[in-house]
């Protein structure tokens, strides 16, 4: 048990991210990424990235799944699984991690201290972090 997840839970959401990569649509990069977003009623929301030849255009795994969740009413979420690599390694050459956008676009809809952002190479080799320790003085809607 590492906070409030379980490590089944920890392996589902791995699991689950592991099965967003293959959806990726990664040509410019060949960097592929999956996410899978536990909701705080247990609901697992996948998104993966989806390159565009205009760069800017392209969205991240993280954002694809948290967007799809919210355009569904879903505001409320516990934890992030993130799994990366180049196509041709699968996911083991480098821990992943939410870039800056993703990190914010999380704490919209996350408690940073008790948010759990789980960067993994399988479901066997992973660590977990809070958005807290990704995102040290956040700004969120408290701040407003």
């Amino acid at each position: 048990m590492i906070g409030t997840l379980s490590e089944q839970t920890i392996r589902h959401l791995v699991s689950a991210a592991q099965e967003a990569r293959e959806r990726a649509y990664a040509p410019y990069s060949h960097y592929k990424v999956g996410a899978a977003l536990l909701s705080a009623d247990g609901e697992t929301y996948l998104g993966c990235n989806i390159e565009n030849a205009s760069y800017p255009v392209t969205m991240c795994a993280e954002r694809c799944a948290l967007f799809t969740a919210a355009a569904q009413g879903v505001r409320a979420f516990t934890a992030i699984a993130v799994v990366a690599g180049h196509e041709n390694e699968g996911t083991g050459a480098a821990w992943p991690s939410p870039c800056g956008m993703c990190r914010q676009a999380l704490r919209e809809f996350a408690d940073p201290g008790s948010f759990f952002v789980i960067l993994a190479k399988s479901p066997e080799e992973y660590r977990v972090l809070t958005l807290e320790e990704l995102l040290p003085e956040s700004f969120g809607p408290e701040n407003l």
